[in-house]
């Protein structure tokens, strides 16, 4: 079987320093000793960097947009997408026969993944319910969850569409209850737009699609020139343009994060079978030639008969040209001596996504912490969840980001507001003790608004109480 592209794969030597994705090196000097490197990535670089003239070219673009507006974004459109005019929106009619045009089988695929995808959302939104309490008599204090106003999903489109991404973006927004949900996805070389891609919108209740691709797209949505008017939260994935995009905008709009190139790692033991591990490495390389795949495993023989796997697969996978180095530049292969160190490097690695294939899966359920999605057994692969047929979510943190932050979910798309209400009988204790924190800090308006209060509970009008504190 051809390797696409005529870019045939070569093995790589593990003989560069260790590097896995973003590992600690105070956290790789407590473990020394415990674990060895089978294979070291080919590079010695993370794999994703911001790179300067990436984020001047979409500095640049952003300002001449905000300042030319459309016609600036339709120059792009034909200068970086070769749209070719007419409208860049879709007709309802032409989003409604999006799914006409595919085959029955990826139609129904379609369907399945925007549902199931939609169903997990509304049993996560079930169990986030507005609440109110009264810690002391006379003061209420609660919750209340509102959705975003308006959400702006961009669908990519490029080399490999990702279908399922429409299921998380869209589809979860209008879970959560966001009145209004605008997708961008970028023209087909043939004009229009991408038939699944689209399909995929109307399933998960798009309102609005735009054949806009890029830093055009994102730009468009931000500042209110396509649409009802300006977005509130901007989300979905794309290459590094789209990225540095995204974080740019950020502070005029919301964002669901900022992500890198796809990752995965495994942690297994003598109990996996080689070809199962190694397919599931290169499902995720196969994201980009920057794409980390990382294996720790407490069996010497699993972690040789992987590597020598994925030389064997990378043969005939039609998508060696991408995978392949991937795995050379960004492929790792450690060999713990324990599976409590095995956990303690993967929880400073923090990947995107894990998979756990062990004799004792719920140890390490149990024992890890840092992780963007778990994939837990032989049975459980990642592409699962990317095309959608988990249900959750695929928009998740990467390069160590999984220690701080979780990915997408319908609760990104909710304001957890909160409120309070005191009555009179709860005034003199805040009171007072504002009153006190206040003087102490210098405020003294606000010390005035918890003293005029204060003196209400004795007769005294707010204009007498305001009055004498001017004195």
């Amino acid at each position: 079987m051809a390797r696409g592209r005529d870019r045939p794969y070569r093995g790589c030597r593990a003989d560069r320093r260790l590097l896995v994705m973003r590992s600690t090196p105070s956290v790789l000097a407590r473990l020394d000793g415990r674990y060895r490197v089978v294979k070291a990535p080919g590079v010695d670089a993370p794999a994703a960097q911001q790179d300067p003239a990436v984020a001047a070219t979409v500095t640049r673009m952003l300002r001449d947009i905000e300042d030319r507006g459309m016609d600036a974004v339709l120059e792009y459109a034909k200068q970086l997408d070769h749209w070719e005019g007419g409208d860049v929106e879709l007709d309802a009619a032409a989003i409604a026969s999006s799914g006409d045009r595919l085959p029955a089988d990826l139609r129904a695929a379609i369907e399945l993944g925007a549902d199931r995808t939609r169903a997990f959302a509304a049993e996560a939104r079930s169990h986030l319910v507005d609440f109110s309490t009264e810690p002391v008599p006379g003061l209420v204090t609660g919750v209340k969850y509102v959705p975003v106003g308006r959400v702006g999903a961009y669908l990519p489109a490029g080399r490999f569409p990702l279908t399922a991404s429409a299921f998380m973006t869209v589809g979860v927004a209008k879970t959560a209850g966001v009145p209004e949900v605008v997708a961008c996805t970028p023209p087909q070389p043939g004009g229009g737009a991408n038939d699944a891609v689209v399909y995929a919108a109307a399933c998960s209740g798009v309102d609005r699609v735009f054949v806009l691709g890029g830093v055009q797209a994102l730009a468009a949505m931000s500042f209110g020139l396509v649409g009802d008017g300006p977005i509130d939260m901007l989300v979905g994935a794309g290459n590094a343009f789209v990225a540095e995009a995204k974080r740019q905008l950020f502070g005029r709009v919301a964002i669901d994060l900022l992500a890198g190139p796809s990752e995965v790692a495994v942690i297994a033991d003598e109990s996996a079978d080689p070809e199962v591990v190694a397919a599931d490495l290169l499902g995720q390389a196969e994201h980009g030639p920057q794409s980390p795949a990382a294996l720790v495993t407490t069996s010497a023989a699993l972690a040789d008969a992987v590597v020598a796997a994925v030389d064997r697969q990378l043969e005939t996978l039609p998508t060696a040209w991408v995978a392949g180095p991937a795995w050379r530049d960004f492929g790792s292969v450690l060999v713990a001596d324990d599976r409590e160190t095995a956990a303690a490097l993967m929880d400073d690695l923090a990947p995107e996504h894990l998979e756990v294939i062990t004799t004792d899966d719920d140890w390490y359920h149990r024992r890890l912490t840092n992780y963007g999605s778990l994939f837990l057994g032989p049975w459980s692969t990642v592409a699962y969840s990317d095309k959608g047929m988990a249900g959750t979510n695929h928009v998740l943190p990467t390069a160590g980001g999984a220690k701080h932050s979780a990915g997408l979910s319908v609760s990104r798309f909710l304001k957890p507001l909160t409120y309070q209400r005191i009555e009179r009988s709860a005034t003199h204790e805040l009171a007072d003790a504002v009153q006190v924190i206040s003087a102490s800090e210098g405020m003294a308006a606000h010390e005035a608004t918890a003293t005029i209060r204060i003196a209400a509970l004795d007769g005294v009008t707010p204009a007498a109480a305001a009055s004498a504190g001017r004195a």
